[in-house]
């Protein structure tokens, strides 16, 4: 019965040293053993594994690629001396667990991202300092990321991190700048309003001047052919009339005379004091003359 006992014994605490000293690693993770203190070893496959019971300790550190983002956006200036609003977020993982493990002691992901922080933030400050607001904005934002991946993966390699990625997600002006630059770019559109209107005005008073110009001309060509027109008509009328008038003299005075008459006597009230026998009246005194 005893014997029994102490199999049964024997075989309880068989297992609790076996399950003291097995462990798993999954896919997505790393561990560490430590002894009395020490790295004996890195786990980096995942499987079943064996440590020494209640002297190995172990440490699990994940594999993935990690995000970190920043609640609020930070304030960089630029080579302008203008501030901006840098909203961006940072993808890195765990390449080197024992490096990993010794820089951040027992602070764990928090004081990895705190120190990772600190090294991209110093890297964007360099960055921004050595261009404009419309380099970091437009012209040169790839190039910005390209660098600040590099020199950042630099510095966090010697933390056992790699930086996988860096991203710019919004880079705006500082909200205290923000009114007066677009208080600036109202008043330069309300400048190039006024500018186009002066310039349509402008215009308008040209095209107006030029159809003034225009009619004056066509009028002045339009009066100037008829008052030739007119002329040949009167030099025509001339000519016809003394053809006429040469072939009989003597009716040309008799119309001249009745003509003078004729305008002489348009009133009643009309008064003329003349000698009778004046030349004037010649038809009248003897009006069966031929």
């Amino acid at each position: 019965m005893n014997k029994a006992k102490n199999i049964i014994f024997a075989g309880i605490v068989a297992l609790m040293l076996l399950s003291a000293s097995a462990f798993t690693v999954k896919q997505t993770q790393y561990v560490v053993v430590q002894r009395l203190g020490e790295i004996v070893s890195v786990k980096k496959e995942p499987g079943l594994y064996f440590k020494m019971p209640f002297v190995d300790n172990l440490k699990y550190f994940d594999n993935r690629i990690l995000t970190l983002d920043w609640e609020q956006p930070a304030k960089f200036i630029t080579s302008e001396n203008k501030y901006m609003m840098v909203d961006s977020f940072v993808k890195w993982r765990i390449i080197d667990p024992v490096k990993y493990y010794v820089s951040i002691k027992e602070g764990g992901e928090a004081a990895a991202e705190d120190r990772l922080s600190k090294v991209v933030n110093a890297v964007l400050r360099t960055e921004f300092g050595k261009r404009t607001v419309r380099d970091v904005i437009a012209g040169e934002r790839g190039a910005v990321m390209d660098n600040l991946r590099k020199t950042a993966d630099a510095e966090a390699r010697q933390m056992g991190i790699a930086v996988v990625d860096v991203r710019l997600k919004r880079v705006d002006y500082a909200e205290e700048i923000s009114k007066s630059v677009f208080d600036r770019m109202i008043a330069e559109r309300k400048r190039l309003a006024n500018q186009l209107r002066s310039e349509g005005a402008a215009a308008s008073e040209k095209i107006r001047a030029d159809a003034d110009k225009q009619r004056e001309v066509i009028i002045a060509e339009a009066y100037s052919e008829a008052q030739k027109t007119k002329g040949e008509g009167d030099a025509k009328a001339g000519e016809i009339y003394n053809q006429s008038y040469s072939r009989n003299p003597e009716f040309y005075a008799f119309y001249r005379s009745q003509e003078a008459y004729k305008n002489s006597f348009k009133s009643k009230s009309d008064v003329m004091v003349l000698d009778p026998n004046s030349e004037f009246f010649k038809y009248m005194r003897s009006p069966n003359r031929k």
